[in-house]
């Protein structure tokens, strides 16, 4: 396969990429100072939005490791080993990773809750929900891939050996 072929979704994942590292430099510690400041005026529920924030950092471990396992699966295809067992290891852990973040957000969920509440915002718990919905279906997609892949191996070994 030619080199460039999937150069298109390679630049994809590095715009994928960007906009999640401009959130956690510039947006995120803004809305930490903002909490500090609320802590400052005795609000209380300035904690609440600390625990939100710390999820999110640390959903973007999990984020970024899968954007760099999906920019290995691409290069993998470059160089024709899309069918290996190297894709199907590296779809197991897209896998996880998505799953991953799916917890991580579903534990921040009763942080939304409790922000929706006090702010008088349902719909912000239908909001705190996109993340965890999103990265489900990105494991199942994977799962479903990594099935896939996993059983075209096999057909692909069963006939090399019969030949």
């Amino acid at each position: 396969m030619k080199l460039g072929t999937t150069l298109f979704l390679k630049i994809a994942v590095i715009l994928i990429g960007i906009p999640v590292l401009a959130l956690c430099i510039f947006l995120l510690p803004q809305l930490a100072s903002e909490a500090k400041e609320a802590a400052e005026r005795g609000w209380d529920f300035a904690n609440v939005i600390y625990g939100i924030l710390m999820v999110m950092y640390i959903s973007v471990i999990p984020f970024y490791f899968a954007l760099y396992q999906t920019f290995k699966l691409l290069s993998y295809i470059d160089k024709n080993q899309a069918f290996s067992e190297l894709s199907v290891r590296t779809l197991k852990k897209i896998k996880y990773c998505a799953v991953t973040i799916s917890g991580l957000y579903v534990v921040a969920l009763p942080l939304v809750f409790i922000i929706a509440e006090i702010d008088d915002a349902p719909g912000l718990v239908i909001v705190g929900m996109i993340p965890i919905f999103s990265s489900i279906v990105i494991a199942v997609f994977a799962a479903v891939l990594q099935r896939l892949l996993q059983e075209a191996i096999t057909i692909k070994s069963e006939h090399d050996l019969t030949v």
